[in-house]
């Protein structure tokens, strides 16, 4: 597919009923098409066990905290977003906040995540997150976003028989896909940062890429 083309999603102009449904198409897609599955399997590479502490940030209604919590059921999980109503439902503790200027202090959880939130911004602010959110963490970040790939773009209607998505999910869905990253792309923009030994890799087939920058060396498990 041709570059990055970050377009303006009907979400965001969305009344809060209408955005509820949505999400619930999210969490749907996340459950079921690899969301929750890859980022447990990037805790289990960071070798995250027992107690530690995990920012979600773009966190929305709070299901990645749900699926981290039963699979480390330790772990404290930090919601945070930028809209109330999008955490009106997201577990305890939550936060809103302005991913710009999260208020915590450097070091300040052993794990920052994110995932579909990158693509949401150009390159020059990508770049501008990765370094807060890989200074807030003490030993890793973990961003999980799209692929941008054409089989990726049509995913949605092409199921729409069979799932019955929600009219902002089919409209914003390609969209999100047109603004996601390549290996090669995502590499660049944590380079461009100093993430020395971030790691990007694939996850197929459900067209998503995952970036994890540990703090030292050595925290990444070789697979």
């Amino acid at each position: 597919m041709s570059a990055r083309n970050i377009g303006v999603e009907i979400l965001d102009q969305a009344d809060d009923q209408a955005a509820a449904r949505n999400l619930e198409d999210l969490v749907r897609i996340n459950r079921y098409f690899g969301g929750h599955a890859i980022t447990v399997n990037l805790l289990r590479l960071v070798r995250a066990s027992g107690r530690f502490t995990l920012l979600d940030v773009g966190a929305a209604s709070g299901d990645h905290a749900r699926a981290v919590r039963r699979a480390f059921p330790q772990a404290t999980v930090v919601s945070a977003d930028h809209l109330v109503r999008n955490l009106a439902v997201a577990p305890h503790p939550r936060v809103a906040a302005d991913a710009f200027r999260l208020p915590f202090a450097q070091g300040a959880f052993d794990y920052v995540f994110c995932s579909l939130f990158l693509h949401h911004f150009p390159d020059r602010q990508v770049t501008e997150l990765l370094a807060s959110f890989h200074q807030t963490a003490r030993k890793a970040l973990i961003v999980v976003d799209l692929q941008r790939h054409v089989l990726a773009r049509h995913f949605l209607p092409a199921t729409n028989w069979l799932f019955g998505w929600n009219e902002i999910t089919l409209a914003d869905g390609p969209t999100s896909v047109q603004a996601g990253f390549t290996v090669q792309e995502l590499q660049k923009l944590a380079a461009r940062v100093g993430l020395a030994g971030a790691r990007v890799r694939t996850h197929r087939p459900w067209f998503r890429l995952s970036l994890v920058a540990p703090k030292r060396c050595g925290e990444i498990k070789t697979i």
